[in-house]
């Protein structure tokens, strides 16, 4: 399995330039969407970023990959800002995915490139659960048109089952579906803590 639609180097390493280039568009998001994290300070976030090359480079594949991250809360406890994909719509690199590989190998035919849960422990981060879904969504409106894998409980997906949430006449939706299904609408979101 390969992460598609991407021009993320394999080795996980950024070059100079493609750092320099992360922290402007993330300070320029930062900057821009001041309710995501108020009382936060830019200065404190790049420090952190700037100590750890790995979060760093998770960052900028999920920049790639359409997610658009941004930080949305900060962990008291560790001392760790948490980002979310804020793209307006499920990130357009990450779609038309299944759930998992138990799903994307329970398909006879037309299997996609790719599934939700490898690609998100390839780009170093984790699919958003409901609860964090619907906390994003009190930041803005998002999948007004698409939809997003959410984490599933274990139990739903013994049986066969995963979790997608999107945002329909003004209201945060949670549904079901095999893990197996794919669209091209859907994709999934994901949280990195640095």
């Amino acid at each position: 399995m390969t992460t598609e639609k991407t021009n993320i180097s394999e080795d996980k390493e950024l070059s100079p330039e493609q750092r320099e280039a992360l922290l402007s568009t993330l300070r320029v998001r930062f900057e821009k969407n001041t309710n995501r994290h108020q009382d936060l300070q830019w200065a404190d976030v790049q420090a952190r970023l700037e100590a750890n090359d790995e979060k760093l480079w998770s960052l900028h594949a999920m920049e790639e990959t359409g997610g658009e991250p941004d930080v949305v809360d900060y962990d008291q406890k560790t001392g760790e800002y948490v980002f979310y994909d804020c793209s307006a719509e499920s990130p357009k690199g990450r779609r038309s995915v299944c759930f998992d590989r138990a799903g994307w190998e329970s398909r006879k035919e037309n299997k996609p490139e790719n599934t939700a849960m490898e690609m998100a422990a390839d780009l170093g981060i984790e699919l958003l659960s409901e609860e964090e879904y619907r906390a994003l969504q009190q930041l803005g409106k998002f999948d007004t048109k698409t939809s997003s894998w959410v984490q599933t409980p274990a139990e739903i997906r013994k049986l066969g089952g995963a979790l997608f949430c999107d945002r329909r006449y003004d209201t945060v939706f949670l549904y079901h579906n095999g893990a197996e299904s794919y669209y091209a609408a859907r994709g999934f979101r994901g949280s990195l803590k640095v």
